[in-house]
């Protein structure tokens, strides 16, 4: 498991004052504030985080550094992280999407599946995209209790009993 967490994303910049779109993937998106100063992917850049009001898909900002617009743009696509250790802990049946990547996926007599290569919500409820193991395509398995009754992230493993026909 990562030491780093990306909470959040620069979709680009906002006005002409050096201001950012920024896109939270924080629980309680306000929340990536208490997360300042965030780091690059490497962990070498630091940018301390002010946000300034809310906008559609997310909040205008000031990034520690960034001054101008032609700054801002230059920092789209930006992906931003926080040490694991700052998050708050989890209840047992939550996990970060970051530690589900990854993970081999059995069914319930043992047979490999596949492994996780992303983690989607489209509304509903969390997906577990399945790829790799034989599939021809990726699968979305529904993240339910019923459909995926254990997680151990000290074995990288899940145990999936998938709807009827899904694989």
């Amino acid at each position: 498991m990562s030491d780093l967490i990306c909470v959040g994303s620069v979709a680009g910049s906002f006005g002409v004052r050096g201001e950012v779109r920024l896109k939270s993937f924080c629980a309680v998106p306000e929340d990536i504030e208490l997360y300042s100063p965030l780091t690059d992917e490497t962990g070498t850049r630091r940018f301390p985080i002010v946000l300034t009001r809310a906008i559609k898909n997310g909040f205008a900002a000031h990034l520690g550094g960034v001054e101008t617009k032609e700054a801002a743009d230059a920092l789209k696509g930006l992906r931003l992280y926080t040490q694991r250790d700052r998050l708050p802990s989890l209840p047992d049946d939550e996990f970060y999407h970051t530690d589900l990547i990854g993970l081999e996926v059995f069914d319930t007599g043992g047979t490999l599946l596949g492994k996780v290569i992303s983690v989607q919500n489209h509304g509903a409820s969390d997906l577990l995209e399945i790829g790799g193991g034989g599939l021809k395509s990726p699968v979305l398995l529904p993240f339910t209790q019923a459909a995926v009754p254990t997680v151990d992230l000290d074995q990288r493993r899940i145990v999936a009993d998938p709807p009827e026909g899904l694989f």
